[in-house]
């Protein structure tokens, strides 16, 4: 898998549920265990991934893996990683997975401890495509309800143009990953397609903190990439060799 590296745009907005994460009940369920009985139900939602942290350490015997901190993501062939940096903070914002035709972005966000949040994140991703003269329809996926979002853009010669993507979200133990489709896999859904596997295999570890419903689950740059840029900083080959990833400055937003 190539890594490269680029500078995310502006922030995403982010809303806070002031009730937090640990003041709210359910009632008992089948198996007299709320706590059970839900994650047993996130778990049956999602029967072939992705994972959460607890479910899986498929990544302790696979190298194809790449620890990203609060995603380990599964390189393929053919696909290439990028990751979109905040250029003020540095930090991780989004990996992104291009592949021959098709492109998978990755974002994870924290969520309550009982509910999932893809039914109000969906609303908020429509309304911003509405706003942006766009449109957002719903459809049935593999995954559930998922969005087709097409946004008017400017091409890089100034010509208008639309942007299709097809935005897939998945709730999880105290945790949201959100997948954007583009390219091809944005037109129509391939499930034994490259980024689409690919989506399937990642582990999401959202942590033991308390974190804000929607707060960002925090990504990092994968430790071989840093111990290949001190690498190739000591040999003294330059400020381009040093860095294992490109630099690009584009920002690409989203709804």
């Amino acid at each position: 898998m190539i890594f490269r590296r680029r500078k995310a745009g502006r922030d995403e907005p982010v809303d806070s549920d002031p009730n937090g994460l640990e003041q709210e009940t359910l009632a008992e369920g089948p198996s007299g265990d709320p706590v059970l009985d839900e994650l047993d139900e996130l778990t049956q939602n999602r029967p072939h991934g992705p994972w959460d942290r607890s479910e899986t350490s498929a990544d302790e015997e696979d190298s194809a893996y790449v620890d990203l901190g609060g995603l380990l993501v599964r390189g393929r062939p053919g696909l290439e990683l990028r990751l979109q940096v905040n250029e003020s903070t540095q930090q991780v914002e989004a990996v992104m997975l291009a592949g021959p035709d098709s492109g998978l972005e990755l974002r994870a966000f924290a969520a309550p401890r009982w509910d999932g949040i893809w039914d109000d994140v969906r609303k908020d991703i429509a309304s911003e495509a509405a706003k942006r003269g766009g449109t957002a329809t719903e459809l049935d996926g593999e995954f559930g309800t998922e969005l087709k979002v097409v946004v008017p853009v400017q091409t890089p010669d100034g010509k208008q143009a639309t942007q299709p993507s097809r935005i897939v979200g998945v709730d999880g133990p105290r945790w949201l990953l959100r997948g954007t489709f583009l390219g091809k896999s944005a037109q129509e859904a391939d499930p034994d397609g490259i980024v689409e596997q690919a989506f399937r295999d990642v582990i999401v570890v959202r942590g033991e903190g308390p974190m804000a419903p929607r707060d960002m689950i925090a990504m990092q740059v994968p430790d071989e990439a840093v111990r290949a840029a001190d690498s190739a900083g000591d040999e003294g080959h330059g400020a381009d060799a040093a860095d294992p990833f490109d630099q690009d400055d584009s920002a690409e937003d989203e709804a």
